[in-house]
């Protein structure tokens, strides 16, 4: 029995593939999964290009662990994932024991691929040469061997991917070229895959797309002014014991008056949504090929609180994009105090091979110094609104998925509640988990909640009325 190792960075995406993987692993037979890696005989890490922070990390950690190879020269070592999509051969000059390189269209041919070097190895086919597998190609209809997946009992939450891939060519953004072009699961096969998710106990599924509100927007039809995505929505919100449906990660564009008008009359729906601003330049904007203006943005907010009153938004934010003032930086201020996010990722931009963003002239480029000082100041200011919101709901009763224990400790448990905080509470077993129940809020820090559950305890039936709660 072959033990194998998955480390993932990323996004949900990732972590999706990585489960996906795992699962194929354990249906051939022969594979057992570890997360000891000095005791597996396969190690892959699934990569992630977005960012060059993550970038390094894979090739750091790979490094350091081909020093397994001296006690067990058989280990199969591979990268997966988009850096294995966009840097590929060369990858094997950079990793001298590296063995496989598999793109981010062939998950499903790891475990052929990983049998294939494993037995040639074994064989000592390998004496005399280094033999090493490298498949970055495309592959029609890989976008379907993304589908069932393996659930913990009473596992609480799933992701489920909808889709790969992206349109859009913003021009600091790598996923197009590592991802490949939009292309879509049939509807039916993703709600009978949440069909069987919730068959097995799982109460709440996130929707998973690079742009995930512009699902199968060339490919399926529109039927009664609603886009294929709303049409997907109020299938998946017809499945019986479903409670929470979530989707990530959305983008302005996508958000249009079908999609707006299904947070009224779709409760299931969770009060939450991650919503990319990158800029509040229009400028910048502009530059980034971001095809909506800073008025846009604030109006989207606006309508979606409408129609969600008690709606929690997040987004991303880039700093200092090259050629970027001072002037740039504080238009992007005023949008994220005048959104009043509840949180936000804030990153530096970072040079990503390949994106039109890389070419620019070196002179618009931003020193790191006022990156760092821009990110400081806008994290704080974030940081500041997401705290108001949270101190707003101590004293109050909030209901929360319990997602079982803390990561701290058996003697709490840990859930979100339907705007995406995570809540602490007691509870010396795990009883609740898997299960919705009302907490009433006693303390917050640090972007968590803690509370005790309320009385009454365990919500029963589905999705909480719109417009109350949390």
């Amino acid at each position: 029995m072959y033990q194998v190792h998955i480390r993932t960075y990323g996004c949900q995406m990732n972590e999706r593939d990585s489960d996906q993987v795992a699962r194929l692993f354990a249906e051939r037979g022969g594979y057992t999964m570890t997360a000891d890696e000095t005791q597996a005989d396969v190690i892959l890490i699934n990569t992630c290009s977005v960012r060059d922070q993550a970038e390094q990390k894979a090739l750091g950690k790979m490094g350091m662990m081909g020093r397994l190879r001296r006690q067990k020269p058989h280990v199969v070592y591979g990268f997966m994932g988009c850096m294995a999509q966009s840097r590929g051969a060369e990858l094997l000059d950079t990793i001298p024991h590296l063995d496989l390189v598999a793109g981010t269209q062939k998950y499903h041919r790891v475990v052929d691929y990983v049998d294939t070097i494993l037995k040639r190895r074994l064989e000592r086919q390998m004496d005399d040469e280094k033999f090493s597998i490298v498949d970055v190609a495309e592959e029609e209809g890989s976008q379907n061997t993304i589908r069932d997946q393996e659930v913990d009992e009473r596992q609480a939450t799933a992701f489920v991917s909808i889709m790969q891939g992206c349109n859009m060519k913003c021009t600091f953004c790598i996923v197009p070229y590592t991802r490949g072009g939009e292309r879509a699961r049939p509807i039916a096969e993703i709600v009978d895959e949440v069909r069987r998710l919730v068959a097995r106990g799982v109460k709440e599924v996130t929707l998973l797309g690079q742009i995930v509100n512009r699902y199968a927007i060339r490919e399926f039809p529109s039927v009664d002014g609603k886009s294929p995505f709303v049409q997907l929505l109020e299938a998946v919100h017809g499945i019986d014991g479903l409670e929470r449906i979530r989707f990530t990660s959305p983008h302005p564009i996508g958000y249009r008056d079908d999609l707006i008008d299904a947070f009224r009359y779709l409760p299931k729906l969770c009060s939450h949504i991650h919503l990319p601003l990158q800029s509040g330049s229009e400028r910048i904007l502009k530059a980034m090929h971001r095809p909506y203006s800073p008025e846009r943005f604030l109006e989207i907010c606006r309508r979606m609180r409408e129609a969600r009153p008690d709606l929690a938004i997040t987004t991303d934010v880039i700093v200092g994009f090259p050629g970027e003032t001072e002037a740039d930086y504080q238009a992007t201020r005023e949008v994220v105090r005048q959104a009043d996010f509840d949180n936000a990722f804030i990153f530096r931009y970072s040079k990503r091979r390949g994106t039109p963003a890389a070419g620019l002239p070196d002179e618009l480029q931003l020193p790191e110094r006022v990156k760092e000082e821009r990110n400081q100041d806008l994290l704080a200011l974030v940081n500041d609104l997401g705290m108001a919101k949270l101190r707003a709901l101590v004293g109050r009763r909030v209901e929360v998925l319990c997602e079982g224990y803390s990561k701290t400790t058996t003697e709490r448990l840990t859930g979100r509640t339907s705007q995406n905080k995570i809540v602490v509470f007691p509870g010396p077993h795990d009883r609740l988990k898997g299960e919705l129940v009302d907490v009433e809020v006693t303390d917050t820090h640090v972007f968590t909640l803690y509370g005790e559950v309320a009385e009454a305890g365990v919500v029963g039936g589905a999705a909480a009325a719109i417009g109350t709660g949390a």
